[in-house]
């Protein structure tokens, strides 16, 4: 099996960074297409009116500086791929729930292989924040690769 298309999103963790090295490697192997995301979560609720009359600027400077970390992430993971001679795209995207964004991405780039890091949660923190890498392996037909370490 090859993989031509890998995404990987990357969140700024170090298991995130890792994740796209494990990728850059495969990416060599393959020859393949590589394309780092960050995801900017969204409020579902910054359409309302209350939030477009009373909290707009605050709101949008929040998320100015949600896609500012964003792009300089990506920045940073582009460079593990560039020093390794693969070619990469990077993509801020926004999401109002993170593992949808990163499974809707996979279905438009017609992605073969997802890879992106697990900070490994257990017990009471994995109940209370949940784990967006088991929630794309749940939402998706397509082989994601989960990096631990």
């Amino acid at each position: 099996m090859s993989y031509q298309n890998i995404l990987v999103p990357v969140d700024g963790s170090k298991i995130s960074f890792s994740a796209v090295k494990h990728a850059v490697e495969i990416a060599k192997v393959f020859d393949s297409r590589l394309t780092l995301i960050s995801l900017v979560s969204e409020d579902p609720f910054t359409d309302a009116d209350f939030y477009y009359y009373y909290v707009s600027a605050p709101m949008k400077e929040h998320f100015l500086q949600a896609y500012a970390n964003a792009e300089e992430i990506l920045k940073q993971a582009s460079e593990i791929a560039y020093a390794a001679g693969v070619q990469v795209e990077t993509k801020v995207l926004k999401s109002v729930l993170l593992e949808e964004g990163i499974v809707e991405t996979a279905k438009q780039l017609e992605t073969d292989l997802i890879v992106m890091g697990s900070h490994g949660r257990k017990g009471f923190k994995k109940w209370r924040l949940g784990s967006v890498a088991t929630a794309v392996l749940c939402s998706t037909e397509l082989p994601v690769m989960v990096i631990k370490y």
